[in-house]
């Protein structure tokens, strides 16, 4: 029961069979295959290669195993190799030998090619529709909590005060980089390779641009010795849904440190954390947890399909067959945690006087001090020297920055040798100017800039984010 054999005598070594075999992972292109044959036959009819008869018995045959296929009624057999065999001797069974001709013009090559192309471009737009579902999701965290404020961290040192909601919007422009990054990829993708045949092109007079077009496809592929063979289109998708999985790995490490009572910052709800097995005092974010795993993998799979094309000549080798396996893995990964983080994130309780406390600790205001010295005149890297002598007395006190005493400031930007900072420190205002600038608020609100923390600027950037996601 092959598609191929007039040269052959006697039956393949069983082992060899099984080995071969890709039904279990290529059944999933089953709609994609029927839909790319029922353009196919419309395009045999439309060359005179089949008459109207035969392509109404074979688009009627493949449109009742597409619904077959949908209800779950149609059975596969595992000795007929793969999906696209099943489907040929499935419609040979409904409409007779007319099925016979169902390939002519058409190559294994192009058809499965062609399939996984439609496959691709599904499951993209319902990646996309996934992360439109966390971005929204991160926004309303946002929304809920718009005053909240926390450290911003660099080197995992605590750096400057941000607003909680800024932080959660650097996650939103990550996604929509592997929205633009995924859609990138389809478009590219979607072009017919339909017509192409083995490697050479179909020997019929095939209209392929008229058969692309009834499949949604902008356009016919232009060399059909690069359209059996190419698979950048899986590559592109997979390094695509490799770094968003990266972003959201980044989002539940931060998570799980969040969520650690030294932390205290937000506290995942019941439905989405687990105990213990031995210890009834944990609340484990084993999702988070496994979002950051699971990456792994995702990474590995495109790795393993970068090494698998590197060494291969032009034309399809049976080594593409290996392309499936990890793209359809890597995007129901990206699929699922897109997902199970978003109800993560609706569900997330904020505790907002902890990200208070945490951003009075670590003087996080000394920049906004050094950037209100220079405002008074003093050269930047002079303020930043006066700045690092306040800390050192502040942190002597056990104070922050807004409890030193006029006194104290004025003592630092003695020792300056800057001519402005000396000046300065006479000013008899000098004291409650820069308390006022050492404070969080006075902080948060010295960055006003297009992308900075200032309340006003996130507030116009979650309102812009909400406008675009339709919120």
């Amino acid at each position: 029961m092959k598609t191929w054999g007039g040269r052959f005598e006697g039956q393949p070594d069983p082992a060899a069979a099984d080995f071969t075999r890709s039904l279990e992972i290529d059944v999933e292109l089953a709609l994609d295959d029927i839909a790319g044959s029922i353009a196919h036959v419309r395009g045999l009819g439309r060359a005179g290669l089949l008459t109207d008869p035969e392509v109404e018995a074979l688009v009627g045959g493949l449109e009742g195993l597409r619904a077959d296929v949908e209800d779950g009624s149609l059975e596969w057999d595992p000795a007929l190799e793969d999906v696209h065999m099943n489907l040929e001797f499935a419609l040979e069974a409904r409409v007779g030998p007319v099925a016979r001709k169902l390939h002519t013009g058409r190559s294994r090559n192009d058809q499965v090619s062609t399939g996984l192309r439609l496959w691709l471009r599904r499951t993209v737009d319902s990646l996309d529709d996934a992360a439109v579902g966390l971005e929204r999701a991160l926004v309303g965290l946002a929304a809920r909590h718009p005053d909240a404020v926390m450290p911003g961290h660099t080197h995992v040192q605590p750096a400057q005060p941000v607003l909680f909601a800024h932080h959660l919007l650097a996650y939103v422009e990550m996604l929509e980089r592997d929205r633009g990054r995924v859609a990138d990829a389809r478009r590219r993708a979607n072009v017919s390779p339909l017509g192409s045949g083995a490697i050479a092109g179909a020997g019929f007079p095939l209209d392929r641009e008229t058969t692309a077009a009834e499949l949604g496809f902008e356009s016919g592929t232009r060399n059909s010795i690069d359209a059996s063979g190419d698979r950048d289109f899986v590559v592109e998708t997979l390094a695509a849904v490799a770094l968003g999985m990266v972003h959201l790995s980044r989002l539940a490490e931060e998570l799980v440190w969040w969520s650690n009572p030294r932390f205290g910052f937000v506290r995942l709800a019941d439905a989405h954390s687990t105990g213990s097995s031995m210890l009834p005092n944990k609340r484990n974010p084993d999702v988070a947890e496994l979002v950051r795993g699971r990456t792994a993998d995702v990474i590995g799979r495109l790795t393993a399909t970068l090494a698998m094309l590197k060494g291969l000549p032009l034309g399809y080798q049976r080594d593409l067959q290996e392309d499936k396996a990890p793209l359809f893995a890597a995007t129901r990964t990206l699929r699922a945690s897109l997902d199970v983080l978003t109800g993560v994130m609706e569900s997330l309780v904020v505790d907002e006087a902890r990200l208070q406390a945490a951003a009075a600790e670590g003087y996080l205001t000394a920049v906004a001090l050094a950037d209100a010295l220079v405002e008074r005149g003093i050269a930047f890297r002079s303020a930043h020297h006066v700045v690092g002598r306040l800390v050192r007395v502040a942190e002597g006190r056990g104070v922050g920055l807004a409890a030193l005493e006029g006194a104290e400031y004025a003592a630092a930007l003695a020792e300056s040798d800057d001519p402005a900072a000396a000046k300065l420190a006479s000013d008899p205002e000098l004291g409650a100017f820069l308390r006022a600038a050492a404070t969080v608020d006075g902080a948060l609100a010295r960055c006003d800039v297009i992308g900075g923390t200032a309340p006003r600027r996130v507030q116009a950037e979650l309102a812009a984010a909400a406008e675009r996601l339709g919120i």
